[in-house]
């Protein structure tokens, strides 16, 4: 019973409850849920050490939810969610992936024409049902068939971010063995893409008498672990399973010497290997996952480096393998020094206890300092966003006040760290803020964002950001597009005009790293470096664990071609607050 089940268990509860009507309880388990799937450390490990006592320490968790906690961990199984479940016997989790479908609306949908699944829905929508319920209506319809067809177009891949700790898990498990002098996950994952449909993992064993042995044993230890749940295949160098998290995984054991060819080939993307198989050819050379031959003889092999260097090419980072320009500029060595992953200084979103987040605001600068950052923004959601609990106007001054009193105890303690007044203002539908401008003027950051009418035209909602960029007191547009990876579409938006206005205006767009946003993506990072507008890389945090995302947005900068010059955060306090416009 690992964290991620125990998390899903918990927000699936929360969302039974509200179906049933009720009022605080939903919030409470969503928040317990959160924190256990941002834990460090199972949640099993942590009630073997303390008790029920321990689990009650884990943020969000009260006695009644570590109660039920420790039942899953000692049963495997919880009654009061089997009970929730038989009172309404829905798919929860495929049906809250349908863009707009909340657990009352699927409640509804339930008791009014017995809906159960995501194909009720589909039969239900396209026969015309769903437009007779009360609350629906012919448009609902459509949405619904949309999120549908949206949700299909998904399935089979996972989000980076949520299943990364499951693969660096196992990544680990094999490294512990000390059985190969290298050992790395290859493919989407290495390449810091958005979603994953499996895992390649590479492992070197050196060569000789013990190869056969060692590499014996790596195969037995992968396919004997606990996660996974179904053998395919498993071979003297290479093993297939199916994992209990729904991914296939392949292990391949490797030859030191052609250990970089397989790196290569086995990292993608299946187009820039093609123009280096096809750089090879025109010099009369063959490139595949054994090496780099001429002939019979092989040339490079060992390294990544070498292969490109024989091709005449500079070194091309994973994130940036996709053929669409790199390779060009390798051969030019113009290959730009991206943003690394420990280069950013800051982080410019973040919502607290003061809203819909979990943590205070103190809490948030001790982990932000345990992480080695130099600032961060406290920028909660503002009164539109009625069910946030978002800040007015005088809510917004009086957590002002509060901030200046942290600030004043950090440079007591003689810590070089600073938190920084800000907000994450709503966008309106015809571009104006929710905000007085006096109010905003008076913060260090601010970051604009849409919360609603996600479908206006693509001519609408670009004259809706223009407007917001042209506001003097909006420092950064915070996740531009409004996608949720997996669930919902981006926003239509001319993005080449949202570009150029950035650019004219001063504005910062962020990559909000959150592992379902993601947003910007990457080609439209790309577009910012290339017309010189600036991007922030924040975390879009909502209890402090989740702090830990940035480097997924650092991932999405990269594949973006962004270096350390184009994000702001990842500049000393004073040269970032300079930029910003006022």
């Amino acid at each position: 019973m690992d964290n991620r089940i125990i998390a899903r268990i918990l927000a699936e509860i929360g969302e039974y409850l509200e179906m049933a009507g009720e009022n605080f309880k939903p919030r409470a388990y969503e928040k317990a849920a959160g924190s256990v799937a941002n834990l460090d450390e199972e949640a099993g490990s942590i009630y073997r050490r303390g008790g029920i006592k321990a689990l009650e320490e884990i943020p969000g968790v009260g006695e009644s939810i570590a109660e039920k906690i420790e039942e899953l961990i000692k049963t495997g199984k919880l009654k009061y969610y089997e009970k929730l479940k038989k009172a309404a016997p829905v798919n929860l989790t495929e049906l809250s992936r349908i863009e707009g479908l909340g657990p009352k609306k699927i409640r509804k949908l339930y008791d009014e024409i017995g809906v159960k699944s995501v194909s009720d829905l589909e039969r239900a929508a396209k026969s015309g049902r769903i437009r007779t319920i009360p609350g629906f209506g012919k448009k609902s319809e459509e949405v619904i068939l949309k999120g549908i067809g949206f949700l299909e177009t998904s399935k089979g891949r996972f989000i980076l971010g949520f299943i990364m700790p499951e693969v660096r898990k196992i990544e680990e498990e094999l490294k512990k063995l000390s059985l190969a002098s290298r050992l790395e996950v290859a493919g989407s994952v290495r390449r810091m893409k958005e979603t994953i449909g499996d895992i390649d993992i590479l492992a070197s064993i050196k060569g000789g008498k013990d190869f056969d042995r060692r590499a014996k044993k790596m195969m037995s230890a992968f396919t004997s672990m606990d996660e996974v749940e179904h053998i395919y295949a498993e071979g003297p160098t290479r093993a297939s399973v199916r994992l209990n998290f729904g991914l296939d995984a392949d292990l391949r054991v490797i030859p030191e010497s052609s250990y970089g060819a397989a790196l290569l080939y086995f990292t993608g993307s299946k187009d820039h290997n093609i123009a280096l198989r096809n750089i090879a050819i025109k010099k009369g050379w063959k490139l595949n996952e054994y090496g780099l031959f001429k002939g019979q003889k092989i040339i490079a092999g060992k390294t990544e480096e070498d292969i490109y260097a024989a091709l005449g090419l500079q070194f091309i980072p994973p994130e940036m393998r996709e053929n669409t320009g790199e390779i060009e500029l390798a051969a030019e060595e113009k290959i730009p020094k991206l943003i690394g992953y420990d280069d950013l200084r800051g982080d410019l979103q973040i919502q607290t206890d003061w809203t819909d987040g979990l943590n205070t605001i103190e809490d948030y600068a001790e982990e932000a300092m345990k992480k080695g950052l130099e600032y961060i923004a406290i920028t909660d959601h503002t009164k539109h966003l009625v069910m946030t609990g978002g800040l007015d106007e005088k809510r917004l001054a009086n957590q002002g006040k509060e901030i200046d009193k942290i600030n004043s105890r950090i440079r007591k303690a003689s810590k070089r760290f600073r938190v920084l007044k800000g907000t994450e203002v709503d966008i309106l539908k015809d571009g104006s803020l929710d905000l007085k401008d006096e109010a905003l003027a008076k913060l260090d950051i601010v970051g604009a964002a849409i919360h609603s009418y996600f479908n206006l035209s693509e001519d609408e909602q670009t004259r809706r950001f223009i407007r917001a960029m042209e506001n003097k007191n909006v420092h950064i547009i915070f996740h531009p597009t409004g996608r949720i990876i997996n669930r919902r579409e981006p926003i239509k938006l001319n993005i080449d005009e949202v570009v150029r206005m950035a650019k004219k205006t001063g504005t910062v767009l962020e990559i909000d790293a959150y592992p379902d946003r993601l947003d910007l993506k990457d080609d439209f990072v790309r577009k910012c470096v290339e017309a010189g507008v600036k991007i922030s890389i924040n975390s879009d945090s909502h209890e402090a664990s989740q702090l830990k995302y940035l480097y997924l947005g650092i991932g999405q900068a990269r594949r973006g071609w962004a270096k350390k010059s184009d994000v702001i955060n990842a500049w000393p306090l004073d040269k970032m607050l300079s930029f910003l416009k006022r």
